[in-house]
């Protein structure tokens, strides 16, 4: 709802901004007649093909197709979704409009604010005078730009300096405490919570800083790592450490390393290992999972090798993989943790362990083994038994990929394989179902056209085939869960209703669903509402797309752009046209 709320705020950000000045900051540009000229920074290429238009204000890369406004480039240049691009512009360029999700915030405000003085606070400590933080930085290698790069602050061994300094500056101790930035003793005084230690300031992907991690530098200092506490901005949960500094990076490389320690991300980044973020404790969540997605469909999991690190390892495989991302997981070698390796081994040979990793299934397939000898007959029934679970929750396609690969590796019938397995299903478990998984419904509400869709599948299900074919039709989250529900149905027995529905889906999105559909009267026409539904919708299509090939037809003719692309995009034009008639439009 909040991204819906937001248009006019969007269009008055737009209004006082010019396209050609903000993409000039990071893509050289040339004029070309009365457009500009530059090499698109979305794909690699010699010969410049991106157009930004003043009069139109709009860009178009003719190499890649990558077209859209000033908010879409942000978005695509910075890899944010809307209301961080909308927030980050505004930001930068002093436009007061309000693009939070929620209703302006004051406290949060504040909390962000306090927290950005500590962070300079600390860095100050660190850069400005001798002190105990910056020596061990040093020693442990890492350079001078490095440390600048993720804010590296150190807190010193007082008792109390940053709480003099807030002090000075009228901060309530009640804030103060709920950032975790001091403490209170048993007899009322205050005190800095963090003191001789190295500080990590954790910044979230809108550049804000949200916490803190701080390492200690004396080892009799307990605990190793100290952390804020969960407060009204900082949940653990909903971020990664260095994913502000290393989104651009995971985008580029087309996944990301998730690692455990702070001190791992910043020496794996000076060695130029850059697509690499913590997550802030060795257990991942869903909202991680569903935040990493926003910029890359790869994951490789590197935890260290004790028995803890492989169970975190996979509680991770099973938060991740849901949620349609592709999982590796490796261990660095010699007993060491990334941070160590990359020192003693660099990029080459961390990249080459990232590129052997096996995937999800085939770890958790192999840390079974732990313990077992294969040599031996009790392990290997033992080790057949666990794996039966594991390919338990495969779909039929991997179930038979990994099967026919174990019964070569065990010498054991495939047959016999697919017998452990269904003998588990008929004591009651039971495979789950396999739909996919885009992200949980922001919202359970069903636009007019997908209650009508919906409606008529429901009164015939048999045009469940027709929704196959145009599944695109179904727009919204919560349409789409329904669709693939429906899709299911249909394919296990051909027929069912409302009630099974309801059956695959939770309360409110049950309510959602009656709701919509309860005062559509189909009355037998529910092939016909099916294939309006769909030619309206294609229509929608067609003409977004002509008005997007017309547009670059204006450009590449403006900016002089070789007459075969203009003769390709008119090629295009004519096909586009023909099937606006088709379908009934013009």
């Amino acid at each position: 709802m909040a991204q819906r709320n937001s248009g006019s705020g969007a269009d008055e950000l737009k209004s006082q901004l010019n396209i050609v000045d903000v993409i000039g900051r990071v893509v050289p540009l040339k004029r070309a007649g009365s457009n500009y000229k530059g090499v698109c920074p979305f794909h690699s290429e010699k010969t410049p093909s991106f157009v930004v238009s003043d009069q139109k204000q709009i860009f178009t890369c003719f190499g890649c197709g990558a077209t859209g406004d000033v908010i879409e480039f942000t978005k695509r240049y910075y890899n944010l979704d809307f209301i961080e691009a909308c927030e980050k512009l505004g930001k930068e360029y002093g436009i007061d409009v309000d693009f939070s999700r929620s209703s302006p915030n004051k406290e949060k405000e504040e909390y962000f604010k306090i927290n950005r003085e500590a962070a300079t606070f600390f860095y100050k400590a660190f850069t400005e005078k001798a002190n105990p933080g910056y020596t061990y930085m040093k020693k442990r290698g890492l350079e001078d730009g490095i440390l600048k790069k993720f804010g590296i602050g150190y807190a010193d061994k007082e008792w109390d300096s940053l709480y003099k300094h807030f002090k000075s500056k009228g901060v309530d101790e009640k804030v103060l405490l709920e950032l975790g930035l001091i403490s209170r003793s048993r007899d009322g005084k205050y005190y800095d919570k963090f003191r001789n230690r190295v500080m990590f300031p954790i910044i979230n992907t809108s550049g804000r800083v949200i916490g803190f991690g701080g390492r200690r530098i004396d080892d009799n200092d307990n605990p190793k790592y100290l952390n804020s506490p969960e407060n009204i901005i900082f949940q653990k949960k909903n971020n990664l450490y260095a994913l502000n500094t290393t989104k651009q990076d995971i985008g580029k490389e087309g996944s990301a390393i998730i690692v455990e320690g702070y001190m791992d991300v910043i020496s794996l980044y000076q060695h130029g290992v850059k697509n690499v973020v913590a997550s802030l404790g060795t257990a991942l969540t869903d909202n991680q999972a569903k935040l990493i997605k926003r910029y890359t469909p790869a994951v490789n999991l590197c935890y260290d090798s004790d028995t803890a690190g492989i169970n975190a390892a996979i509680r991770g495989i099973d938060i991740l993989v849901p949620r349609g991302l592709k999982v590796k997981v490796f261990h660095v070698t010699d007993g060491k943790d990334p941070d160590e390796f990359a020192k003693a081994h660099g990029r080459d040979a961390f990249m080459k362990l990232v590129k052997n990793a096996p995937g999800a299934i085939q770890y958790k397939l192999d840390s079974l083994k732990k313990g077992l000898d294969m040599a031996v007959d009790e392990d290997k029934l033992e080790y057949i038994r666990k794996a039966a679970g594991v390919l338990r929750t495969l779909s039929p396609v991997e179930t038979d990929i990994y099967v026919r690969a174990l019964s070569e590796e065990l010498k054991v019938s495939e047959r016999a394989i697919f017998a452990e397995i269904s003998d588990e299903s008929d004591k009651g478990s039971s495979r789950p179902v396999h739909t996919e998984r885009e992200g949980d419904p922001a919202s359970v509400e069903l636009s007019s056209r997908e209650a009508n869709v919906i409606s008529a599948i429901l009164t015939n299900p048999d045009l469940t085939e027709v929704l196959f074919e145009n599944f695109g039709i179904m727009e919204s989250a919560f349409a789409k869960k329904i669709g693939y529900i429906m899709l299911e149905l249909f394919g296990n027995s051909g027929n069912f209703g409302i009630s099974d529905l309801n059956d695959r889906l939770d309360p409110d999105e049950s309510l959602a669903l009656e709701r919509a559909v309860s005062g559509i009267m189909l009355a037998g026409r529910e092939e016909e509402v099916l294939e309006e539904s769909i030619r309206k919708w294609k229509l929608e299509k067609l003409f977004e797309k002509e008005k997007n090939i017309v547009s670059r037809m204006d450009l590449a003719d403006e900016s002089g752009i070789d007459q075969n692309t203009i003769e390709t995009l008119t090629g295009e034009l004519i096909e586009v046209q023909k099937e606006i008639k088709k379908y009934g439009g013009r």
